[in-house]
């Protein structure tokens, strides 16, 4: 009754709600799009467009407040990458050998780029990309929360653990995606409760990649750890934060966990997944040829019914990268660099403390996107999951964080270089030059 409420409420709210203020109708829609209702609670919510209602909604009051603000700044071409990969699925399923399977890509993909899109036009503030963090970090943590309901409440076995379509390998992409963003939020937010729920939003995360017997996801963990690691300040309160979380992971992971993760190892492959008929490297080779051999791509969605063609059964390549570049060819790989590529490339910079930004949070959000993505990035290499919307979301936080941390609103802070207490390891979010600067942006 709850959670049918829950959703009924946000989504004939929502739309209402964007009239007014269409940044909200977004965030409905990004905590929708993660939750997924009627898969998550299918036994009370049944099937229906909730989604799409919140996104009409957003997209008229986006529409009546004058379809918000284009310059992107230097997150412009993040934005516009996203776009350009959204057109190349268009071609390619127009060209494809079978439409039909094409354009079963083509819409989901549009569901996604297209609110993107508008709600880029709409940030105009660190609260409002704080605001977009936080949803992800509550949707993430509460769909985190219920998986390990039913891992400790049910007979879970990991090869039918499914949802939204994902299966348990595209759970833990998600996951791992999400963990980077949880971690930053509750080492820098400001009150302890929000720490604490950011924290073991986290925690909860983690230990669903781990039960979820994803080798590619557990790989893809010690990564985004190490990511942290390299981009925290070490200060003794990180260490310990940076010390307590792995120490929370190696003991969640299990001699079972350990066991499995080993496999990844292995000389010879195992009886499951991409080896059953066929070794993962071996399609991972294929895919390199069809890429040289179609440098404009067989199709979207059509790998699985070009892999027979090299010997290999109809499945997935198990490596979203590969498999798009065989499926869309060389624009597409280019359209996601743009996407992934350029937003860390472009980001990392601003996470130096020697580097001025207008806002502290500036150089928090620059850490928690590329460490999300960098996750996300690993994580894809052994898992074929082109329908994952998460990473987009936090490439939208990326985007937006370099559109605020333009040179006209930096060159301010530039004299500030030689003076200790502007200094991210001196807590910076007391300097009163930040805080008055941040009270100007917002």
């Amino acid at each position: 009754m709850k959670s049918a409420l829950f959703t009924y409420l946000l989504t004939y709210g929502g739309p209402v709600i964007s009239l007014a203020r269409p940044y909200y109708g977004f965030l409905i829609y990004v905590c929708f799009g993660i939750i997924k209702p009627d898969s998550l609670w299918f036994w009370s919510v049944p099937q229906g467009n909730y989604s799409r209602i919140v996104a009409i909604g957003f997209l008229l009051g986006w529409a009546v407040h004058g379809f918000g603000n284009w310059r992107f700044g230097r997150g412009g071409l993040i934005i516009f990458s996203m776009i350009g990969f959204w057109l190349v699925l268009v071609a390619g399923a127009m060209m494809a050998p079978v439409p039909e399977i094409g354009w079963q890509t083509v819409e989901p993909m549009a569901k996604v780029f297209l609110p993107i899109l508008a709600a880029a036009t709409l940030i105009t503030s660190v609260k409002e990309l704080r605001q977009l963090a936080w949803v992800i970090v509550l949707s993430m943590g509460f769909l985190a929360y219920e998986f390990n309901l039913t891992y400790y409440t049910t007979v879970f076995i990991p090869w039918e653990f499914y949802h939204g379509g994902l299966d348990n390998n595209g759970i833990a992409i998600t996951m791992v995606t999400g963990i980077g963003v949880a971690f930053y939020l509750g080492l820098y937010s400001d009150h302890w409760w929000q720490r604490i729920t950011a924290f073991l939003a986290a925690a909860l995360m983690a230990h669903v990649v781990l039960f979820s017997n994803s080798r590619g996801g557990m790989l893809s963990l010690l990564v985004t750890m190490g990511v942290c690691f390299i981009l925290t300040p070490k200060r003794p309160r990180d260490y310990v934060y940076l010390l307590l979380g792995a120490a929370l992971i190696f003991r969640l992971a299990g001699a079972g966990v350990q066991e499995r993760f080993m496999t990844s190892f292995a000389d010879e492959g195992t009886v499951e997944g991409a080896d059953r008929g066929g070794r993962r490297l071996d399609h991972w080779k294929a895919c390199l040829d069809s890429m040289m051999q179609q440098p404009l791509g067989v199709g979207p969605n059509h790998w699985p019914i070009t892999a027979p063609q090299y010997g290999l059964p109809q499945m997935a390549a198990h490596s979203t990268w590969l498999q798009m570049g065989a499926e869309l060819g060389w624009p597409g790989v280019i359209f996601l660099v743009g996407i992934y590529g350029v937003c860390i490339w472009r980001l990392w910079p601003l996470t130096r403390q020697r580097t001025p930004v207008p806002d502290p949070w500036i150089r928090y959000l620059a850490r928690m996107v590329i460490s999300g993505l960098i996750g996300f990035i690993t994580s894809g290499q052994f898992v074929s999951s082109d329908g994952v919307e998460l990473p987009y979301y936090i490439a939208l936080i990326g985007a937006g964080t370099l559109r605020l941390a333009s040179p006209a609103r930096t060159d301010e802070l530039a004299t500030s270089r030689s003076d200790p207490d502007f200094q991210d390891a001196a807590d910076p979010v007391d300097h009163p030059q930040l805080q008055s600067i941040s009270e100007r942006l917002d």
